[in-house]
């Protein structure tokens, strides 16, 4: 099984994670996270601005391009836009309000139905936090990481469980879903169970969905169809990443790796899937990358 510590990609985005408190804050009017507004705004000229998926609505997770929201949000979403997404789903706000974030959405033809945010700001912040998302038009907020130090036993798993259930009761009581994020360590048994299947037992469906992702899944050794078989309506949102297989399992954009995506989708149903979202942890460049994984998706026969 693999050691977070050691993955120089987890660790790049437990660090990016650790700022997304901040994010909420900022998301309920406390935060003050600077970003300029003049970065290019360079065209995408690819086919895919008019392509439709033929697998559903297919979304983007903007931690692909999260060097870019800094540099400046409205370029980042246009540019999005441009390539063909009409779904994003955020890992931060990046100091703007919920009410620009709304604005910039608006303009370029984007809904928000999904936001990343940090454990901690949840719990300390939910008012904010449903706020926010009120305002950008989101119907799930997810929990994307569980910090090393609180996930060592299966008590801590099912803290966790119980913890995600109460959350999940305050925000369904505001009409919104919360979710959990896999990474690959929910997969490394202990005591000779997986702490995602205890999860999946100890949470309430009608109060914790689950976003499933693929690429995470898969690199922990475990079959995401048989997840959706044993578990079905479970997973209302996914995350899309490719692996170039193992041992190494390299990330790669959608289409250019070993996950058979036309299997994926074709459970969608079962599954429950309602959102996916294109990711990329550390992409060359980001733009190329994402619009690779578009075209992929917007020629998929299922």
């Amino acid at each position: 099984m693999s050691d977070d510590h050691k993955d120089p990609t987890l660790q790049d985005r437990r660090s990016f994670l650790a700022t997304l408190g901040g994010a909420a804050l900022a998301a309920s009017g406390l935060g003050a996270l600077a970003c300029s507004s003049n970065a290019s705004q360079t065209a995408s000229t690819s086919s895919a601005a008019t392509a439709v998926p033929k697998v559903g609505p297919v979304g983007l997770q903007l931690y692909t391009v999260r060097d870019e929201m800094q540099r400046d949000v409205a370029a980042t979403l246009a540019r999005v836009a441009r390539i063909g997404y009409k779904e994003v789903e955020f890992a931060g706000y990046f100091g703007r309000s919920p009410t620009d974030i709304r604005a910039l959405l608006d303009a370029d033809g984007l809904t928000s139905p999904s936001s990343h945010v940090a454990l901690a700001a949840l719990r300390s912040d939910t008012p904010g936090v449903i706020a926010a998302a009120k305002v950008i038009g989101q119907q799930f907020i997810v929990v994307p990481w569980i910090d090393a130090d609180a996930r060592k036993s299966l008590d801590d798993w099912r803290g966790i469980a119980r913890t995600l259930n109460g959350l999940g009761a305050l925000f369904s009581a505001a009409g919104l879903n919360l979710a959990y994020h896999n990474h690959d360590f929910e997969f490394a048994r202990i005591d000779g169970q997986v702490p995602y299947d205890v999860l999946l037992a100890e949470t309430d469906p009608a109060l914790v969905a689950m976003e499933m992702d693929i690429y995470w899944i898969t690199k922990a050794g475990f079959d995401p169809l048989a997840y959706f078989a044993k578990y079905p309506g479970r997973f209302k949102e996914v995350h899309l990443k490719d692996s170039k297989g193992p041992p190494q399992h390299e990330m790669t954009s959608v289409g250019e790796g070993a996950i058979n995506w036309q299997q994926i989708f074709a459970h969608r149903s079962q599954a429950g899937i309602q959102h996916a979202f294109v990711e990329h942890d550390q992409p060359k460049d980001p733009y190329e990358s994402i619009e690779k994984s578009y075209k992929y998706l917007s020629g998929l026969v299922v």
